[in-house]
């Protein structure tokens, strides 16, 4: 009678035939060896095996090589059994004893089956990344000596699993140390709500925010912060994470509302890129220009739920190019506004006004003959306390410039002449102040002053003022070189020192 053929397939074919490397071992020694352990006092192996690392090789030692299969044979390149078990110390390597400890500590606790994941070696070198599983064969349980020992060869899994946690730390580190500053962000709440604008029929978003303006400051609030990088924490002088994340109010203030609505526009209109500058706070106060980067990550288009900003810090160059504007529009010695600005606000208020437009014409008295006598750190200091005076005269939208050496103008925008006579009063007072507290030559100007008329060219109303304070400037060096009256005068000196008179009686009178 025939035999069946799935019948005639006795164990050990099976175990021979098996697709997985298949170990039978004896553990009766390591059991042993367990058993004295445990009447010596020992509890807890791990911890013991972690203080004593030799013990981990008497362990494996222990364990009795019965016979392998096979596919063992092929995985580790050995020609037989007794090829393999003679080189066993070149498959099991250092590498494998910590896990080792693992596979031991589930036999100690009393498990029948046990597993790991480990590193064997081929007997030519090659590394092999393994999932081991072994049991107690039934029947064996007490004595541990039979264990059957699978082993599936993983390389290929665990090598593109470091590869894929390599490619990970390289991403990581490179997001943490970045030099520039770095957010990722969750923006799923803000595409929601210009998505429910779409769907209420809102064709123009920013005649919707000029109408409610609220709109922005509300989409701001839903932006979710997720992580930033190291330089982040720096750049906004935050301690750590956590106080930053709690904190982000402090940092987006309502400076970056006009910013934050070009970006919203942006979004609108399919911008998933976008560059601007933006000013944002650090955590002690200090304003930040910086260069901003947004972009949705890819696969995420859909929902905006990953974006991420670069920010870089141009806080420096900012502050070159305000210095540098300040340059072009100021006169570096007395911090005023220089000829250049002057008249481009001549132009401007020529074109737009408003009118009547009064203008000052002030020169400083005496600067020749403080640079001749005293030098020219005596005659600088006289300018630089003609810009403390004059600066603190007016205010926008009133213009103070230096238009030549020792000349200024002061420019008047909507004023009467009566007005500006009682600025010119002003004037005098802050002279008077600033001739108390400094030393050496006295601080005084010449003074012109004139009131456009209707139709009339303000380069005409320059040139009246000119010509006055030219004639206060002729009466003030008149009346220096002049003896009093009554000592042989000529008209023209004597009336000039009859002016300054008259002005020294008013400034008496009004003391």
């Amino acid at each position: 009678m025939p035999h069946d053929t799935a019948s005639s397939v006795t164990e050990l074919d099976m175990f021979e035939l098996a697709p997985v490397s298949l170990w039978l071992e004896d553990y009766s020694q390591l059991r042993l060896l367990f058993e004295r352990w445990r009447r010596d006092g020992i509890s807890d192996l791990r911890a013991h095996l972690q203080q004593n690392p030799d013990l981990i090789k008497t362990c494996s030692n222990c364990i009795r090589l019965i016979k392998v299969n096979k596919k063992t044979l092929t995985l580790l390149g050995a020609n037989d059994f007794e090829h393999l078990r003679d080189n066993l110390g070149l498959i099991f390597q250092a590498d494998m004893l910590p896990t080792h400890v693992d596979e031991l500590d589930q036999l100690w606790n009393g498990e029948s089956e046990f597993s790991s994941n480990t590193v064997n070696y081929t007997l030519s070198g090659q590394r092999l990344d393994v999932q081991l599983r072994g049991t107690l064969l039934p029947g064996h349980e007490e004595r541990w000596d039979r264990v059957l020992v699978a082993i599936e060869d993983v390389t290929e899994r665990e090598t593109a699993r470091r590869a894929l946690a390599a490619s990970e730390n390289f991403a990581h580190g490179l997001f943490q140390h970045s030099p520039i500053s770095l957010w990722v962000e969750d923006f799923s709440r803000i595409k929601q709500l210009l998505d429910g604008l779409r769907d209420r029929g809102i064709s123009d978003l920013r005649v919707f925010m000029d109408v409610h303006p609220d709109f922005i400051e509300r989409c701001l609030s839903e932006i979710r912060v997720i992580d930033v990088n190291e330089h982040t924490l720096r750049l906004f002088a935050s301690r750590d994470k956590k106080t930053l994340l709690r904190r982000v109010g402090d940092i987006f203030r309502a400076d970056m509302l006009p910013h934050f609505r070009g970006q919203l526009v942006d979004l609108w209109e399919g911008k998933l890129f976008q560059q601007r500058e933006v000013v944002n706070y650090a955590l002690d106060g200090t304003q930040l220009h910086v260069h901003l980067q947004f972009s949705v990550l890819p696969g995420h288009e859909d929902d905006w739920s990953l974006v991420q900003l670069a920010l870089t810090d141009i806080t420096a160059r900012k502050k070159a190019e305000e210095y540098l504007e300040y340059l072009g529009q100021h006169d570096e010695l007395t911090k005023l506004f220089n000829r250049s600005f002057y008249a481009d606000e001549l132009n401007r208020l020529e074109r737009k006004g408003p009118y009547p437009v009064t203008i000052i014409v002030a020169d400083v008295n005496g600067l020749k003959a403080t640079n001749d006598e005293l030098g020219h750190l005596a005659g600088d200091g006289l300018l630089r306390r003609s810009g403390e005076v004059l600066g603190k005269l007016v205010d926008k939208p009133a213009h103070v410039a230096r238009i030549g050496g020792d000349e200024f103008a002061i420019l008047l925008p909507g004023t009467e002449e009566k007005e500006g006579e009682a600025l010119v009063e002003k004037l005098q007072q802050l002279v008077d102040i600033n001739n108390q507290f400094y030393p050496g030559p006295p601080l005084s100007f010449s003074i012109g002053i004139a009131s456009s008329q209707p139709g009339e060219r303000l380069e005409s109303v320059v040139r009246r003022a000119d010509m006055l304070m030219y004639e206060a400037k002729r009466a003030f060096y008149a009346a220096q070189s002049s003896p009093p009256a009554g000592s042989g005068l000529a008209p023209a000196a004597a009336q000039a020192w009859e002016l300054l008179r008259a002005t020294a009686k008013e400034d008496e009178a009004r003391d």
